[in-house]
Protein backbone atom coordinates (compact mmCIF):
# COMPACT_ATOMS: atom_id res chain seq x y z
CA UNK A 1 0.00 0.00 0.00
CA UNK A 2 1.26 3.43 -0.87
CA UNK A 3 1.85 5.95 1.84
CA UNK A 4 0.86 5.37 5.43
CA UNK A 5 -0.97 2.12 6.15
CA UNK A 6 -4.49 1.85 7.57
CA UNK A 7 -4.83 2.61 11.26
CA UNK A 8 -7.36 -0.12 12.11
CA UNK A 9 -9.00 -3.25 10.74
CA UNK A 10 -11.99 -1.39 9.24
CA UNK A 11 -9.74 0.92 7.25
CA UNK A 12 -7.58 -2.05 6.27
CA UNK A 13 -10.49 -4.02 4.77
CA UNK A 14 -12.01 -0.92 3.14
CA UNK A 15 -8.66 -0.12 1.58
CA UNK A 16 -8.28 -3.61 0.10
CA UNK A 17 -11.84 -3.57 -1.25
CA UNK A 18 -11.37 -0.25 -3.10
CA UNK A 19 -10.58 -0.32 -6.82
CA UNK A 20 -8.19 1.90 -8.69
CA UNK A 21 -10.66 3.53 -11.05
CA UNK A 22 -11.24 6.35 -13.49
CA UNK A 23 -14.52 7.98 -14.53
CA UNK A 24 -17.77 8.36 -12.68
CA UNK A 25 -21.09 6.52 -12.48
CA UNK A 26 -21.90 4.05 -15.26
CA UNK A 27 -18.71 4.97 -17.13
CA UNK A 28 -16.40 4.10 -14.23
CA UNK A 29 -13.54 1.85 -15.32
CA UNK A 30 -11.75 -0.33 -12.77
CA UNK A 31 -8.20 0.02 -14.03
CA UNK A 32 -6.81 -2.71 -11.78
CA UNK A 33 -9.44 -5.21 -12.93
CA UNK A 34 -8.84 -4.41 -16.61
CA UNK A 35 -5.06 -4.63 -16.27
CA UNK A 36 -5.04 -7.88 -14.29
CA UNK A 37 -7.62 -9.50 -16.60
CA UNK A 38 -5.57 -8.76 -19.70
CA UNK A 39 -2.34 -9.76 -17.96
CA UNK A 40 -3.75 -13.11 -16.87
CA UNK A 41 -5.19 -13.74 -20.33
CA UNK A 42 -1.85 -13.06 -22.00
CA UNK A 43 0.01 -15.12 -19.40
CA UNK A 44 -2.26 -18.17 -19.63
CA UNK A 45 -2.41 -18.25 -23.42
CA UNK A 46 1.29 -17.42 -23.67
CA UNK A 47 2.31 -20.38 -21.53
CA UNK A 48 0.25 -22.76 -23.65
CA UNK A 49 1.48 -21.15 -26.87
CA UNK A 50 5.07 -21.75 -25.77
CA UNK A 51 4.26 -25.41 -25.14
CA UNK A 52 2.63 -25.72 -28.59
CA UNK A 53 5.59 -24.01 -30.29
CA UNK A 54 8.08 -26.39 -28.69
CA UNK A 55 5.91 -29.51 -29.03
CA UNK A 56 7.61 -32.56 -30.47
CA UNK A 57 6.35 -35.89 -31.78
CA UNK A 58 8.75 -37.76 -29.54
CA UNK A 59 8.71 -38.14 -25.78
CA UNK A 60 7.13 -34.92 -24.45
CA UNK A 61 8.69 -32.85 -21.73
CA UNK A 62 6.94 -32.30 -18.43
CA UNK A 63 5.33 -29.00 -19.44
CA UNK A 64 4.20 -30.34 -22.81
CA UNK A 65 2.75 -33.43 -21.13
CA UNK A 66 0.86 -31.25 -18.65
CA UNK A 67 -0.52 -29.01 -21.40
CA UNK A 68 -1.60 -32.02 -23.44
CA UNK A 69 -3.32 -33.46 -20.37
CA UNK A 70 -5.27 -30.21 -19.78
CA UNK A 71 -6.26 -29.89 -23.45
CA UNK A 72 -7.41 -33.53 -23.58
CA UNK A 73 -9.33 -33.10 -20.32
CA UNK A 74 -11.23 -30.06 -21.62
CA UNK A 75 -11.87 -31.69 -25.00
CA UNK A 76 -13.30 -34.74 -23.23
CA UNK A 77 -15.69 -32.55 -21.24
CA UNK A 78 -16.92 -30.91 -24.45
CA UNK A 79 -17.22 -34.25 -26.27
CA UNK A 80 -19.34 -35.79 -23.51
CA UNK A 81 -21.89 -32.95 -23.51
CA UNK A 82 -21.79 -31.35 -26.94
CA UNK A 83 -22.33 -33.83 -29.77
CA UNK A 84 -22.01 -31.49 -32.76
CA UNK A 85 -18.92 -29.95 -34.36
CA UNK A 86 -16.76 -28.83 -31.43
CA UNK A 87 -13.98 -27.07 -33.33
CA UNK A 88 -15.19 -23.71 -31.98
CA UNK A 89 -16.56 -24.68 -28.58
CA UNK A 90 -13.56 -26.73 -27.41
CA UNK A 91 -11.06 -23.85 -27.78
CA UNK A 92 -13.57 -21.48 -26.13
CA UNK A 93 -13.97 -23.87 -23.20
CA UNK A 94 -10.19 -24.22 -22.84
CA UNK A 95 -9.76 -20.43 -22.93
CA UNK A 96 -12.44 -19.92 -20.29
CA UNK A 97 -10.96 -22.56 -17.99
CA UNK A 98 -7.41 -21.20 -18.22
CA UNK A 99 -8.39 -17.54 -17.97
CA UNK A 100 -10.72 -17.97 -15.00
CA UNK A 101 -8.19 -20.21 -13.22
CA UNK A 102 -5.35 -17.72 -13.61
CA UNK A 103 -7.53 -14.80 -12.51
CA UNK A 104 -8.73 -16.78 -9.49
CA UNK A 105 -5.17 -17.79 -8.64
CA UNK A 106 -4.26 -14.15 -7.91
CA UNK A 107 -6.11 -14.67 -4.63
CA UNK A 108 -3.18 -16.81 -3.47
CA UNK A 109 -0.76 -13.88 -3.44
CA UNK A 110 0.06 -12.51 0.03
CA UNK A 111 -2.57 -9.85 0.60
CA UNK A 112 -0.33 -6.79 0.98
CA UNK A 113 2.22 -7.66 -1.73
CA UNK A 114 0.23 -6.32 -4.74
CA UNK A 115 -0.54 -3.12 -2.85
CA UNK A 116 3.13 -2.60 -1.98
CA UNK A 117 4.17 -3.13 -5.61
CA UNK A 118 1.44 -0.74 -6.78
CA UNK A 119 2.69 1.77 -4.21
CA UNK A 120 6.10 1.81 -5.91
CA UNK A 121 4.31 3.33 -8.93
CA UNK A 122 2.36 5.83 -6.84
CA UNK A 123 -0.92 3.86 -6.88
CA UNK A 124 -2.79 3.90 -3.59
CA UNK A 125 -5.38 1.22 -4.46
CA UNK A 126 -4.95 -2.05 -6.33
CA UNK A 127 -7.28 -5.07 -6.22
CA UNK A 128 -5.55 -8.03 -7.74
CA UNK A 129 -8.37 -10.61 -8.23
CA UNK A 130 -10.40 -9.75 -11.36
CA UNK A 131 -13.07 -12.39 -10.66
CA UNK A 132 -13.82 -10.75 -7.30
CA UNK A 133 -15.15 -7.83 -9.37
CA UNK A 134 -18.75 -8.39 -10.48
CA UNK A 135 -18.05 -6.42 -13.68
CA UNK A 136 -15.61 -9.11 -14.83
CA UNK A 137 -17.89 -12.04 -14.12
CA UNK A 138 -20.90 -10.40 -15.78
CA UNK A 139 -18.83 -9.43 -18.83
CA UNK A 140 -17.77 -13.05 -19.24
CA UNK A 141 -21.26 -14.45 -18.62
CA UNK A 142 -22.84 -12.03 -21.13
CA UNK A 143 -20.28 -13.19 -23.69
CA UNK A 144 -21.37 -16.77 -22.96
CA UNK A 145 -24.99 -15.67 -23.48
CA UNK A 146 -24.06 -14.28 -26.92
CA UNK A 147 -22.44 -17.62 -27.79
CA UNK A 148 -25.54 -19.51 -26.62
CA UNK A 149 -27.86 -17.36 -28.74
CA UNK A 150 -25.53 -17.67 -31.75
CA UNK A 151 -25.57 -21.47 -31.49
CA UNK A 152 -29.36 -21.38 -31.17
CA UNK A 153 -29.62 -19.41 -34.43
CA UNK A 154 -27.15 -21.76 -36.13
CA UNK A 155 -28.96 -24.93 -35.05
CA UNK A 156 -32.57 -23.78 -35.51
CA UNK A 157 -32.40 -20.76 -37.78
CA UNK A 158 -33.66 -17.32 -36.77
CA UNK A 159 -37.28 -18.25 -37.55
CA UNK A 160 -37.07 -21.58 -35.76
CA UNK A 161 -35.55 -20.02 -32.66
CA UNK A 162 -38.13 -17.23 -32.49
CA UNK A 163 -40.90 -19.80 -33.04
CA UNK A 164 -39.55 -21.87 -30.14
CA UNK A 165 -39.44 -18.82 -27.87
CA UNK A 166 -43.20 -18.33 -28.29
CA UNK A 167 -44.40 -21.96 -28.52
CA UNK A 168 -42.30 -23.95 -26.03
CA UNK A 169 -42.94 -25.46 -23.57
CA UNK A 170 -46.72 -25.06 -23.29
CA UNK A 171 -47.70 -25.30 -26.97
CA UNK A 172 -48.44 -23.12 -29.98
CA UNK A 173 -51.87 -21.82 -28.97
CA UNK A 174 -51.76 -17.99 -29.39
CA UNK A 175 -53.09 -17.59 -25.84
CA UNK A 176 -49.88 -19.23 -24.59
CA UNK A 177 -47.43 -17.16 -26.64
CA UNK A 178 -46.84 -14.54 -23.92
CA UNK A 179 -46.44 -17.05 -21.04
CA UNK A 180 -44.08 -19.12 -23.21
CA UNK A 181 -42.02 -16.09 -24.14
CA UNK A 182 -41.79 -14.80 -20.56
CA UNK A 183 -40.75 -18.22 -19.26
CA UNK A 184 -38.10 -18.62 -21.97
CA UNK A 185 -36.86 -15.08 -21.35
CA UNK A 186 -36.43 -15.75 -17.63
CA UNK A 187 -34.64 -19.02 -18.39
CA UNK A 188 -32.33 -17.28 -20.87
CA UNK A 189 -31.44 -14.39 -18.59
CA UNK A 190 -30.96 -16.62 -15.55
CA UNK A 191 -28.00 -18.31 -17.23
CA UNK A 192 -25.61 -15.33 -17.29
CA UNK A 193 -26.83 -14.18 -13.88
CA UNK A 194 -26.14 -17.58 -12.29
CA UNK A 195 -22.75 -17.85 -14.01
CA UNK A 196 -21.65 -14.37 -12.96
CA UNK A 197 -22.93 -14.41 -9.39
CA UNK A 198 -21.63 -17.90 -8.59
CA UNK A 199 -18.07 -17.04 -9.61
CA UNK A 200 -18.15 -13.55 -8.12
CA UNK A 201 -19.68 -14.72 -4.82
CA UNK A 202 -17.12 -17.46 -4.26
CA UNK A 203 -14.10 -15.34 -5.14
CA UNK A 204 -15.30 -12.28 -3.22
CA UNK A 205 -15.93 -14.44 -0.15
CA UNK A 206 -12.51 -16.03 -0.52
CA UNK A 207 -10.91 -12.59 -0.73
CA UNK A 208 -12.68 -11.54 2.48
CA UNK A 209 -11.50 -14.67 4.26
CA UNK A 210 -7.92 -13.89 3.29
CA UNK A 211 -8.37 -10.37 4.68
CA UNK A 212 -9.67 -11.68 7.98
CA UNK A 213 -6.82 -14.18 8.19
CA UNK A 214 -4.35 -11.40 7.38
CA UNK A 215 -5.81 -9.32 10.23
CA UNK A 216 -5.51 -12.27 12.57
CA UNK A 217 -1.93 -12.88 11.52
CA UNK A 218 -0.93 -9.26 11.84
CA UNK A 219 -2.70 -8.80 15.18
CA UNK A 220 -1.30 -12.02 16.59
CA UNK A 221 2.20 -10.98 15.60
CA UNK A 222 1.64 -7.49 17.01
CA UNK A 223 2.74 -5.70 13.83
CA UNK A 224 1.46 -2.62 12.02
CA UNK A 225 -0.96 -3.23 9.14
CA UNK A 226 0.82 -3.25 5.79
CA UNK A 227 4.33 -3.53 7.25
CA UNK A 228 6.88 -6.07 6.04
CA UNK A 229 6.74 -8.04 9.28
CA UNK A 230 2.95 -8.01 9.11
CA UNK A 231 3.17 -9.88 5.81
CA UNK A 232 5.09 -12.67 7.52
CA UNK A 233 2.22 -13.06 9.99
CA UNK A 234 -0.27 -13.05 7.12
CA UNK A 235 1.60 -15.76 5.21
CA UNK A 236 1.92 -18.01 8.24
CA UNK A 237 -1.75 -17.59 9.21
CA UNK A 238 -3.04 -17.92 5.64
CA UNK A 239 -1.02 -20.93 4.44
CA UNK A 240 -3.60 -23.54 5.48
CA UNK A 241 -6.47 -21.62 3.88
CA UNK A 242 -4.42 -21.04 0.73
CA UNK A 243 -3.90 -24.78 0.28
CA UNK A 244 -7.65 -25.35 0.57
CA UNK A 245 -8.34 -22.35 -1.67
CA UNK A 246 -6.41 -23.95 -4.54
CA UNK A 247 -9.28 -26.44 -4.78
CA UNK A 248 -11.84 -23.61 -4.80
CA UNK A 249 -10.19 -21.60 -7.58
CA UNK A 250 -9.83 -24.73 -9.74
CA UNK A 251 -13.39 -25.86 -9.07
CA UNK A 252 -14.84 -22.44 -9.91
CA UNK A 253 -12.96 -22.34 -13.21
CA UNK A 254 -14.18 -25.87 -13.99
CA UNK A 255 -17.81 -25.04 -13.13
CA UNK A 256 -17.80 -21.90 -15.29
CA UNK A 257 -16.38 -23.90 -18.20
CA UNK A 258 -18.77 -26.84 -17.83
CA UNK A 259 -21.86 -24.63 -17.52
CA UNK A 260 -20.80 -22.79 -20.67
CA UNK A 261 -20.64 -26.14 -22.49
CA UNK A 262 -23.96 -27.31 -21.05
CA UNK A 263 -25.80 -24.08 -21.89
CA UNK A 264 -24.44 -24.17 -25.44
CA UNK A 265 -25.44 -27.81 -25.87
CA UNK A 266 -28.95 -27.04 -24.57
CA UNK A 267 -29.22 -24.20 -27.10
CA UNK A 268 -28.82 -26.63 -30.00
CA UNK A 269 -31.59 -28.96 -28.82
CA UNK A 270 -34.99 -28.74 -30.49
CA UNK A 271 -38.18 -28.63 -28.40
Amino acid sequence: MAGQGPANSTEYITHHLTHLKVGEGFWTIHVDTMFMSVLMGVLSLGLFWMAARKASAGVPGKWQAFVEMVVEFVDTQVKEVFHLDRRFLAPVALTIFLWVFFMNAMDLLPLDVPGVIAGWFGLHYWRVVPTADVNTTFAMSITVLVIVIAFSFKAKGVGGYVHELFTAPFGSNPVLWIPNFLLNLVELLSKPVSLAMRLFGNMYAGELVFMLIALLGASWAGFTFGSGLSMIGQILAGSAWAIFHILIITLQAFIFMVLTIVYTAMATEHH
